[in-house]
C-alpha cells in the first residue's frame, strides 16, 4: 500500500464512528463543564482499553494446559505464543509512535483495536499452531500501536497535575485484564471450548473499539500543538534517546519477571496437583493485589514522594519473594508478591515525562516500549527454554526474581546518569 493510499484508509477510521459521536459527545460535553472532570473519563476508556489489552494478551498464559494437551507442544512453543503477541513492538513501537503523531492518536488506537479483533478471530477459529501464531502476531500488532499511545494520551491530559495517579491508574488496567482472563478464561474452556475463549478477547476489544470512538478526544493544551504530518520536526536528542532507553529497560526487566509469574506459575501449580481452576485463582491473586497496590504507589509518589526510595524496596522485595514461589506458594505469599509488585508501576511511568520535550513523548514512548517489547519477546520463550532443560518447573520464577534485581541495578544507572543531565521536565 502506497503511502497516499494508506494516510486516506488511516484517516478514514473514525469516520464510520462519526455517527456515534455526533450524537453522543453532545451529551458528554453538556454534562462535563471542566477539563478536570473530562480527563477522568477520558482516563476511564483508556483503563479499558489497556484491561482488554491485558485480557487478549494473558489468554494463551491463562489457557497453558488447555493449549499443550490441544496443539501437543511443548512449553518452549507455549512461551513462543505468550511471546509473539509482543514482537511485533521491537520493530513497530517507535514508528507507532510517529503514525500517532502523523495520523492523531485517536485514529492510530482505533487502528490498533482494529487488528486486536481480527487477530482475535483469527485465533478464535484456528486449529493448529500455525494458525494461532499468526492471530498471536496479528493481535501483537494492533496492541503495541495501542500500548505506544494510551500512556502518551494520559500523559497529554495529565501532565503537571496527579500525573502519577492517573499514570498507576493506567497501569493497573493492565494485571485487571489478567487477573480476569486467569479467572474467566479457564472457565469458558472447561463449560464451552477453546475457541469460545479466545473469541472473547476480540468481544473485548471490539466494544472498547467503540467506547474510544465515542469519548476521545484531544486535550486543548495539546490541540494544534504538533500539526499532523510534522514528524520530522522534533526529534529525540541523544540525552533523551539515552535515558528513555535506560527507562525502557527498567520497565522491561520488571514486567517480564511480572509476567513469567502468570504464564509460567499456573503450570507450576498443577504440576504440584492443583486442579486447574484452584491453580489460575492462587496465581490470581498477585494480579488482584496489584490491582490495589499500583494506585497506592501513584498516590504515595504524588503526595509524599521519594519515588527512587519506594522503586528499589519494591524491586527488591519482589525479586526476592517471587525466588520463594516454587518452594512456598501459599495464599499470603502471593498476596505479598502482588502487594510489593504493584507499588513502582507508577513511578516507572512517570521516568519516561522526566526525561522527554513534550513534543517529543510520542517518539520517546515508542523507544521506551521498543525495549520493554523486545525483552518480552526474547526472554519469555527464554524462561521456556529454561524450563525445558532444566526440568525444573519452578525454573522460570527464579529467572523472573533475578530480573527484578537487574532492575534494580538499572535503576541505580539511570539515576545516576539523570543526576548529571539535570535539564529535563522534573525528577522524583
Amino acid at each position: 500500500m502506497d503511502g497516499p493510499t494508506m494516510q486516506k484508509s488511516v484517516a478514514a477510521i473514525p469516520d464510520s464512528l462519526g455517527w456515534i459521536r455526533s450524537h453522543s459527545m453532545t451529551f458528554v460535553t453538556s454534562d462535563i463543564h471542566s477539563n478536570a472532570w473530562q480527563r477522568w473519563i477520558i482516563l476511564a476508556v483508556l483503563f479499558l482499553a489497556r484491561t482488554a489489552m491485558g485480557f487478549q494478551f494473558q489468554a494463551v498464559g491463562a489457557l497453558s494446559s488447555f493449549v499443550i494437551a490441544d496443539l501437543g507442544i511443548d512449553y518452549g512453543k507455549l512461551g513462543l505464543l505468550i511471546g509473539l503477541y509482543l514482537l511485533p513492538g521491537v520493530v513497530i513501537a517507535y514508528p507507532g509512535g510517529l503514525l500517532g503523531r502523523h495520523f492523531g492518536d485517536k485514529r492510530t488506537v482505533i487502528l490498533g483495536l482494529a487488528l486486536m479483533v481480527a487477530g482475535g478471530l483469527l485465533t478464535m477459529s484456528s486449529n493448529d499452531y500455525a494458525g494461532i501464531l499468526a492471530g498471536r502476531l496479528i493481535s501483537g500488532v494492533g496492541a503495541v500501536l495501542l500500548n505506544v499511545l494510551l500512556t502518551k494520551m494520559t500523559t497529554d491530559w495529565f501532565i503537571g497535575s496527579e500525573i502519577g495517579t492517573a499514570l498507576a491508574l493506567l497501569v493497573s488496567s493492565w494485571p485487571i485484564g489478567i487477573g480476569i482472563a486467569l479467572v474467566t478464561l479457564p472457565w469458558i474452556a472447561v463449560h464451552g471450548s477453546i475457541g469460545m475463549a479466545f473469541g472473547s478477547t476480540a468481544a473485548a476489544a471490539a466494544l472498547v473499539l467503540i467506547a474510544i470512538g465515542i469519548v476521545y478526544r484531544v486535550p486543548p493544551a495539546v490541540h494544534g500543538s504538533i500539526p499532523p504530518g510534522r514528524i520530522g520536526r522534533a526529534r529525540l536528542s541523544l540525552r533523551e534517546l539515552g535515558l528513555v532507553s535506560l527507562a525502557g529497560l527498567i520497565w522491561m526487566l520488571f514486567n517480564v519477571g511480572y509476567i513469567l509469574i502468570f504464564s509460567f506459575g499456573p503450570a507450576l501449580l498443577v504440576s504440584r496437583g492443583l486442579p486447574e481452576g484452584d491453580a489460575g485463582f492462587l496465581i490470581s491473586l498477585v494480579a488482584w493485589t496489584v490491582i490495589v497496590t499500583i494506585p497506592l504507589g501513584g498516590v504515595i509518589i504524588d503526595r509524599v514522594g521519594h519515588a527512587t526510595l519506594l522503586m528499589i524496596a519494591s524491586f527488591a522485595a519482589f525479586g526476592l519473594s517471587t525466588m520463594l514461589v516454587p518452594a512456598t506458594p501459599s495464599l499470603l505469599l502471593m498476596i505479598f508478591v502482588g502487594a510489593v509488585a504493584g507499588l513502582p508501576c507508577g513511578a516507572m511511568m512517570v521516568l519516561p515525562s522526566e526525561v522527554l520535550r513534550p513534543q517529543n513523548r510520542a517518539a520517546g514512548m515508542g523507544v521506551f516500549l521498543t525495549w520493554y517489547y523486545a525483552g518480552m519477546a526474547l526472554l519469555t520463550p527464554a524462561a521456556g527454554i529454561l524450563r525445558d532443560v532444566s526440568g525444573a518447573a519452578g525454573a522460570p520464577l527464579f529467572f523472573a526474581g533475578a530480573l527484578e534485581l537487574a532492575a534494580l541495578a538499572v535503576l541505580i544507572v539511570f539515576r545516576l546518569l539523570q543526576h548529571r543531565h539535570p535539564d529535563f521536565a522534573y525528577k522524583r
